[in-house]
C-alpha cells in the first residue's frame, strides 16, 4: 500500500476515533510525525502506530477511559539483545520490560509539559532502533 493510502487510513481511522482524549491524540500525532518526519503511520493494533518501514517503532495505546500512551518498542516482538539500554534523562519513560518503554499523557497540560522532552526521546529512540 502507497504511503499516501496508509496516511488516509489513518485520517479515516482519527476523523471516526471516539476517544476522551481525542484532541491530545491528534497532537501526539502531529508531535510525532514532526520529532521524526521519516516515519510512516499506519493502524497497528488498532491504534496509530509509527515506524520506518514495515518495521514500527513507536505505537498509541488507547485506553478506553481518559489517557493515552505512547509504546516505544523495537518491533512486534521483544528484543533479544541483553545488551540494549537507553537513557532517558527526562524522566519520561516507565519500563515495560528492557527494550519497551512506556509514556503516558494523562491530559492536554500533561501532553504539554512533556512535548519537547518527549520529541528529543522520540528522535534518539528510532535513531538507537534502527537497524
Amino acid at each position: 500500500m502507497a504511503v499516501l493510502d496508509m496516511v488516509s487510513v489513518v485520517d479515516t481511522y482519527l476523523d471516526d476515533l471516539q476517544h476522551a482524549r481525542k484532541p491530545e491524540v491528534l497532537t501526539l500525532r502531529r508531535l510525532i510525525l514532526d520529532a521524526v518526519p521519516d516515519l510512516v503511520e499506519r493502524i497497528k493494533w488498532n491504534a496509530p502506530s509509527f515506524g520506518l518501514g514495515a518495521d514500527d517503532r513507536i505505537t498509541m495505546r488507547l485506553h478506553p477511559g481518559d489517557r493515552v500512551q505512547l509504546i516505544l518498542h523495537r518491533g512486534a516482538k521483544a528484543g533479544a539483545d541483553d545488551f540494549f539500554r537507553f537513557e532517558d534523562p527526562a524522566k519520561l519513560l516507565s519500563w515495560a520490560a528492557p527494550d519497551r518503554g512506556v509514556v503516558t499523557i494523562r491530559d492536554a497540560n500533561d501532553l504539554t509539559a512533556k512535548a519537547e522532552a518527549l520529541s528529543e526521546v522520540l528522535r534518539r529512540w528510532v535513531a538507537c532502533t534502527t537497524r
